[in-house]
This record gives C-alpha cells, structure tokens and sequence, in this order.
C-alpha cells in the first residue's frame, strides 16, 4: 500500500506504472478528486469549528457580564448542526479515498521489462532435456497407471481439483518436503517455522490478498477466518505491527504448509493432474530485508530456489516476468519454470518477488536503524522453496521409464529408505520393489 502523501505528490509516477501493467488510470483521476473534496470538507469542518471555538468564548464572556445570549445561542446551533452534518459525507470520502489506495498496486521495477504477460526475459536455461525413446506420459497418467495416484477417488470425496496418493508416491511427495527444508534449513540458512493454516482478515489485508482477490480465497463461514493460500501470509505477519533491529536484518524463514486457492478464475487452465489444485503443498521462503539489501535478497532467494531443482536434476528456465504479468504487491519478480515432457512445455514451480516496502505498509512491519532514530518500513520478500506438487508432477515426467516405473532422484533415496524405484500396484494394495 502506497503513503498517502507519497500518492499524492507522484500522479504521474503512478500513472506510468499502471500503464506499465497494463491497468487504467481512471481510479487515480476518481482519487484526485476525492482527495480534493475531501481537503475542501475538512477544511470547512475546521472553520465551522473555529468559529464554534470562538462563540463558545464568547458565550462565556457574556453569561459572566450578564449580557443576552439568545442570538449566540441559535448561532451555536446552527454551527454545531452543520458539523454535524459534514461528518458523514467526509467519512464517505474518506472511505472510498482509502478503498482507492488500497487498489493501487506496487511500484515497477526499472530493471522489469514493459509489456504483456509473455513479454517476459529469459535469464538462464539449466538442465538437459531428456531424449525419450518412447513418448513420455503426463504425470497424471503415469499416476493412474501405476495406481498410486487417484484423482477419481479423490472427486468423490472432496471434488475436481483434489488427489489422494498412495503408498511410495505418498512417501516421495513426503521426501521431496523434506529435501526441500533441509536443503534451506542446513545449507541456505532459513530458520523453519511452522505457523498456522488459517489466518485473519487483517493478515490477508497485510500481504495483499484482501480485499483485492478475496474470491479466490476459503473462507470459514461465520468468522473472520481464511484458509492460507501460501505461507506468505501466516509468516510475513508474524511481524505485523512489529518493529525489528536493523542488526536482525535480514531475517529468513522458511515453511512447510497446505494451501488452499478456490482458483476461481482458472477455469479450463491446467485442471488435469497436479498442476493447480484446490488443495496443495509447499514449502515458502520468506525474507525480511533492509532497503538497500532487498534486491541483492532477492537474487538469493531466487538462488536458493533454484538449487532444489538442480539437486533434483530437474530441467528449468528462469524468467523475469513483464511488467503486465505482475503480482498486485511485487515489484520485480523471477519465475522458475520446470520442463514437463509429457506436455512438452515449462511450468511455473516458483514465483520470487521482491514487495519493497508495500507488504510493510500494509502490515505496519518496521525496523530501527543501528544508531537508533526513526523507524522505517523495512522489504519483504517471498518465493516457493519449491511448489511440493508440481515438484512432484516434474519428477515423475522427467524420471519415467518405458515400463511405467519411475526412477527415484538420486538426492531423495536417503528420505526413501534407499528405493530407487517406483514401480506400480493397484491403490491400497500391498508394496512392490
């Protein structure tokens, strides 16, 4: 969320950023006559008050002297109705003024490119596609084939968009979690924590989902609570309302959680297998940086998300996204997109933003500096350390043999008691290999 004051003074500047995402102006143009109306009310308020001020004065002058108060009795009510009549316009102002500023989205990085979404910049390209000599299988079908995956079951107890996992595919979506949080725990230096899966109003308003994508949210009927759509959001406002030591900087924490997405606006875009799910695992990284260190931050979150693919052997892309294609709260962001050869196209499995002090805004997080004096809002950042299912889905492509087996990544035999095989066998039923 933008300063007030900061908005008003760079019309312009904020202009250029949402023609940079390719979003209308029109809610700037409605907030600056809002803004001046409501100057105008509250500047008549305070003169009404004044002279209220005065003609209280002025009673008491008179009740002592003995004098007639009757006129400046009726002229006390007139100007206290008035007042009174002022307030709830210039709280309707004052609503709408806000709901303005909370739409307005993040500032554009210059080092973002300008243009749509698929404008982006390809940074690296790490890994070597596999040649297969047979046609690989999407990671659904390899699932069903070997019967450890079962969407249909899944339907029936829940609905589209949900899977159950059996046996040593269960076991590797477990493995690959714990790979992942050793690996930023033991050799990227994250501290892991472990917040809940449901959270508040205030802490989705904090990162930026409310109220803007409320609809693709879980709410509990009846109450103020969500389910989580990233660990995101529990770990960024574990500091909310809080003010850090610049010497703790930068703090990074990383989590394991479920997520939740209704994805409402999703029809129709990957709905078969694991790739968007109602219900999914991940592990997030979450960083909390001075403002000159942010950026270096988020090239080594970036860095940090990348080793889990490489340690997997994993082929992928890295990508700055275009300005259009932007998150409402990042400034820059690098998008890891993981090959899948069964489609023959890279998916994201990662998104690493860089928030600047938007989130902080928003969640009231602030830091000291060393030699004291005034608190600032200090950067957050967050990336997928990696996204557990799509990790998953990306494995059983990219390691599939003929016979519908999967080979298990070296990195992750420690965390399958040795198996270096996933062969098939009807759900529920007994271990092969």
């Amino acid at each position: 969320m933008h300063d007030l004051k900061f908005v008003r003074e760079n019309m312009d500047v904020l202009r250029e950023a949402l023609s940079k995402r390719q979003m209308d102006s029109g809610a700037l143009d409605r907030f600056g006559g809002l803004d001046a109306r409501r100057r105008e009310l509250l500047r008549e308020s305070e003169e009404l008050k004044a002279r209220r001020n005065r003609a209280n004065d002025e009673m008491a002058a008179l009740k002592k002297s003995g004098g007639d108060a009757g006129e400046l009795l009726a002229e006390l009510k007139i100007l206290a109705g008035r007042v009174k009549a002022l307030e709830p316009e210039i709280t309707r102002v004052e609503e709408e003024e806000q709901g303005i500023l909370k739409s307005i989205p993040n500032l554009v990085h210059p080092d973002v490119p300008v243009g749509p979404e698929g404008a982006f910049r390809l940074e690296i390209v790490w890994g070597e596609i596999r040649e297969f000599p047979f046609k690989p299988l999407n990671h659904w079908e390899l699932g069903a084939a070997t019967g450890l995956m079962d969407l249909p079951r899944a339907a029936k107890i829940a609905g589209a968009r949900f899977a159950v996992l059996f046996g040593k595919l269960a076991r590797l979506n477990r493995a690959i979690i714990s790979l992942m949080l050793d690996m930023h725990t033991n050799l990227h230096g994250y501290r892991e924590c472990w917040p809940p899966a449901i959270v508040n109003s205030k802490s989705l308003f904090g990162t930026g989902q409310l109220p803007k994508f409320g609809e693709d949210l879980f709410r509990l009927d009846g109450t103020d609570w969500y389910l989580i759509p990233t660990a995101e959001v529990p770990v960024t406002n574990l500091f909310r309302d809080e003010t850090l030591s610049e010497a703790d900087l930068p703090v990074s924490l990383c989590a394991y959680t479920p997520c939740f997405r209704a994805e409402a606006g999703a029809a129709g875009k990957d709905t078969r297998g694991l790739i968007r799910m109602h219900q999914f695992d991940k592990v997030e990284l979450v960083k909390f940086a001075s403002p000159d260190g942010s950026m270096d931050e988020l090239e080594k979150l970036a860095s940090d998300a990348e080793a889990v693919l490489r340690a997997l052997g994993l082929p992928y892309r890295k990508v700055t996204l275009p300005s259009g294609d932007l998150g409402f709260s990042s400034t820059k962001t690098y998008d890891l997109e993981v090959w899948l050869p069964g489609a023959g196209v890279y998916r994201e499995i990662s998104s690493c933003s860089c928030f600047t002090d938007f989130q902080a805004r928003r969640a009231n997080i602030r830091f000291k500096g060393k030699g004291g004096g005034k608190a600032q809002f200090l950067h957050t950042l967050n990336g997928s350390g990696l996204a557990v299912g799509r990790t998953l889905a990306a494995i059983l492509e990219n390691f599939q043999n003929e016979d519908g087996s999967v080979t298990v990544p070296e990195a992750l035999r420690p965390y399958m008691g040795g198996d270096m095989l996933i062969e098939g066998q009807p759900a529920g039923g007994p271990e092969r290999g």
